[in-house]
């Protein structure tokens, strides 16, 4: 089924109507839809290299709009929010953390998860509908969500427009890995900002 809805996306990607494809594919993924734009951004990027803007814009405000959507169906329709966690594997850890929140230390962590999730390959549709389901802050969802998201789709667009076939095939091997890096690096240093303000304010 993954290969198929991958290659979909691909085919999606030479659409001529791509950017609604694109704005599509990025408003579902972010609350149950499992190929993330980063299959279809690569190639629009190398194909419309004068775009890779508008591209990054396209799937960034698209995928923050459809994760508040995957907030508002852990808010409002527990059953169906635990089934998508369930399907991922995810309701331990997010029953752990809800548990969590009542600290302050809860709330931190959340937040550098929901960053890495909107960031790495972690599922970030399970971390939209568990933000609802905790009754997460809405505006500090949708800033972290809007950096983390544009952060790290203007990296793809930015990478393929000046490397092209050449991040295709780097992204293809190690992608996950360097961004997984990135997006641990980021929490920490925000982390380490957040105590120093924290015993020295």
């Amino acid at each position: 089924m993954f290969q198929t809805l991958y290659k979909k996306c691909l085919d999606l990607a030479a659409h001529k109507s791509s950017n609604f494809y694109l704005g599509l594919v990025s408003f579902l993924e972010s609350s149950f839809f499992p190929i993330p734009p980063d299959v279809m951004i690569i190639p629009m990027v190398i194909a419309k290299k004068k775009e890779f803007i508008k591209i990054f814009l396209i799937a960034s405000i698209f995928s923050v709009l459809g994760g508040i959507l995957g907030y508002l169906i852990g808010y409002l329709f527990f059953d169906l929010a635990m089934y998508v966690i369930e399907f991922y594997n995810y309701e331990d850890k997010v029953e752990g953390l809800k548990l969590s929140m009542t600290e302050e230390s809860g709330f931190i962590a959340w937040l550098s998860i929901l960053f890495l999730a909107g960031f790495t390959p972690l599922p970030y549709k399970v971390f939209t509908i568990a933000s609802g389901l905790i009754s997460f802050n809405l505006p500090v969802f949708i800033i972290v969500s809007l950096i983390s998201r544009g952060l790290r789709f203007f990296i793809v667009s930015f990478l393929s427009y000046k490397f092209g076939e050449l991040f295709t095939k780097y992204m293809n091997k190690h992608g996950s890995k360097w961004f997984t890096v990135i997006g641990i690096l980021v929490v920490v240093i925000f982390v380490i900002i957040y105590l120093f303000l924290k015993f020295n304010g």
